[in-house]
């Protein structure tokens, strides 16, 4: 089901501000639930999401990026003007997805993100330095949102103005295949993501002709060997790698800075012990992505007849794999429900995928947090929530990138 009735995008929207409650009462239930809001069987369970993850041959991901809305008319005659609508390393299964990991493993390998670091510190004390004179931020709009995307136009090789053209055309898209919008907004939207789609295929044609030490030059190489120049179905296939990749890398790490701020802060004694113990960082980024996981799940679909928790599914079924339920399962974790910082020994949590699907840019995700945390502990460590601590940021409605739809903080 691609949602077009505004009713059922209300409902929708409902599970997707808080899904917890759904998630609990999915868990208690005996075998899996069906939630026709979703379309899908929601795989709740801690166990039952590692077995999915496990067995990439009975629950192929190539429904993994299924959109809600189905785009208009007018949005579709744009698209025709566009290159890519590939598969990519998200959807793909078997000896495709290998083929397209192996670059992506090198690509974003501890050497490169250790490489690109300094100029993501640079960055973040640009950014701060730009609102720390005013004594408050709506952060998601002035930080969160603009650090990972210039990070990752470095990596690819963007200039920074095209980064940012990129990673606007990369929230145009999510916008539209996953909110309801007038057709002329689609359209809109739709002629951004064209714009960005071009924007990549310039690159990838002139670094085929002239190499150099980024992520396009490399994966491309890696994936079309050779010198010669690329066919139009070869440019289309990589656009939608690195399209793909763009997205990925950049809203899931502005969506996990937004939301560790955001849980941080609704307790100041959080905040006060990180300041006190900056150590406590990498284990309050842990927290953060178990807690409130920024993926919330994908869709998985059915290649033949299975058992799975007691629920017989045929082939073709739909289930929604919950890496937020599986993270907050008493089963898995103790007092799932609490942040806290202090877990003497955390159990390994799945925000960031399991198994084949792991995703393979979580290094460079918890790098950018990482400094962010430790940039604002020591210029900003009065920071706090510019509402009252009792009150909740409202979250944004979806269950790709879980994030506040807007964090104002005071300093």
């Amino acid at each position: 089901m691609i949602l077009v009735d505004l009713a059922e995008h209300r409902a929708l929207d409902a599970i997707q501000r808080d899904p917890y409650p759904l998630y609990a009462r999915a868990r208690g239930a005996d075998g899996l639930t069906f939630v026709p809001e979703l379309d899908s069987w929601l795989v709740a369970r801690d166990a039952d999401v590692r077995e999915v993850l496990r067995r990439p041959e009975d629950f192929s991901s190539a429904n993994s990026l299924r959109p809600d809305v189905r785009p208009g008319p007018a949005a579709l005659a744009e698209f025709a003007k566009g290159i890519g609508g590939r598969g990519t390393v998200v959807t793909a299964d078997g000896d495709a997805h290998r083929t397209y990991r192996a670059p992506l493993n090198s690509g974003l390998s501890t050497a490169r993100v250790n490489a690109v670091l300094p100029y993501a510190t640079a960055r973040a004390e640009e950014l701060l330095d730009a609102f720390a004179p005013r004594g408050h931020v709506e952060l998601m709009g002035e930080y969160a949102q603009k650090l990972p995307g210039d990070v990752m136009g470095r990596l690819l090789g963007l200039t920074e103005e095209d980064a940012r053209t990129a990673a606007h055309g990369g929230r145009r898209a999510e916008e539209l295949l996953f909110r309801p919008l007038p057709e002329d907004e689609q359209a809109a939207c739709a002629r951004d993501v064209v714009a960005l789609q071009h924007l990549l295929d310039n690159y990838i044609r002139e670094r085929r002709a002239h190499p150099r030490d980024d992520l396009i030059s490399t994966m491309t190489a890696a994936l079309v060997p050779g010198t010669g120049g690329l066919t139009r179905e070869q440019r289309g296939e990589m656009v939608s790698q690195f399209q793909n990749l763009l997205l990925a890398g950049h809203l899931t790490t502005t969506a996990l800075i937004g939301s560790t701020m955001l849980h941080l802060l609704h307790d100041r004694t959080r905040w006060e012990l990180l300041c006190a113990e900056p150590e406590r960082i990498p284990a309050a980024i842990d927290e953060a992505a178990r807690y409130d996981s920024p993926l919330q799940g994908f869709r998985r679909v059915t290649t033949r007849p299975v058992t799975l928790a007691g629920t017989e599914l045929p082939a073709g079924a739909v289930v929604f794999v919950a890496y937020g339920s599986a993270n907050r399962d008493p089963q898995r974790h103790e007092g799932p429900d609490t942040f806290d910082l202090t877990r003497t020994a955390p159990a390994r949590h799945v925000a960031f995928g399991h198994g084949v699907h792991g995703c393979p840019g979580s290094q460079l995700g918890r790098a950018q947090v990482r400094l962010t945390l430790e940039l604002f502990v020591r210029r900003l460590p009065g920071i706090r929530l510019e509402r009252a601590a009792d009150q909740r940021a409202v979250m944004r409605p979806t269950l790709i990138h879980r994030s506040p739809q807007a964090l104002h903080l005071t300093f």
